[in-house]
């Protein structure tokens, strides 16, 4: 075979692949109405691909938050979902939310679906978004002095949208249940107390005793791994 014939059979090949990806990436963005039908099923998983900011200024009833433009935070959260399990992502106007399922589709997530035209499409239609409700600031002063000072106690500092949280709640639970002490704190909504606590990243977990901060951990750990902190 010549080599011209064989640039020419290589290039068809590129091209075929190309065309392919970009049918694939095209198909699986849907429409307001599919990506509701969607949604609305079991064992799916949402996911609000905008800024934490955004995502509290309103957003789809049981959304998770992962920030697109945010590598490591969107790295670190989605490696928390299941990767078998279909996940419907989307953003303000679709942009990021694309960006978002080519990445996923390519880190082994079966079934990625995008909505087109992101949450502003979604309102247009008329459809339901869940607000944020105003809660009152927590000071670090009245942090600290709800504290037990008679015993060790693990903070619990996460967020409902938090993916890596959400897969936390089990073991924090069965914690509890062994009869250790845990305070949780909803960092999505208490943000002065977060800056104050420097808590950037969900779930961050910190040990007290005697009302005296020891220990801090940050992401996902095991069940005895809280228990050797608390020790």
């Amino acid at each position: 075979m010549s080599k011209k014939a064989l640039f020419i059979i290589t290039t068809y090949i590129s091209l075929v692949f190309i065309t392919s990806c970009k049918t694939n990436a095209q198909s699986n963005t849907i429409t307001v109405n599919e990506f509701e039908k969607g949604v609305l099923k079991k064992n799916i998983q949402l996911l609000d691909v905008r800024t934490a900011g955004e995502y509290q200024s309103g957003h789809l009833t049981n959304a998770l938050q992962a920030d697109w433009n945010n590598d490591k935070q969107f790295a670190e959260r989605t490696k928390a979902l299941d990767k078998t399990k279909p996940i419907y992502v989307y953003c303000l106007s679709g942009g990021r939310s694309s960006a978002a399922m080519e990445w996923l589709s390519k880190n082994g997530f079966v079934a990625v679906y995008n909505m087109k035209g992101g949450i502003n499409a979604w309102k247009q239609a008329n459809k339901p978004v869940q607000g944020a409700v105003a809660a009152k600031q927590i000071t670090l002063q009245e942090y600290i002095s709800s504290l037990p000072k008679d015993k060790t106690v693990l903070v619990d500092i996460g967020a409902e949208w938090c993916p890596p949280c959400k897969k936390m709640k089990p073991i924090t639970d069965s914690l509890e249940n062994q009869n250790y002490t845990v305070i949780k704190i909803d960092g999505g909504t208490q943000t002065t107390l977060c800056k104050e606590l420097n808590a950037d990243a969900f779930p961050l977990f910190i040990v007290y005793k005697n009302g005296q901060e020891t220990n801090r951990k940050q992401g996902l750990v095991t069940l005895e791994e809280l228990k050797q902190l608390m020790k």
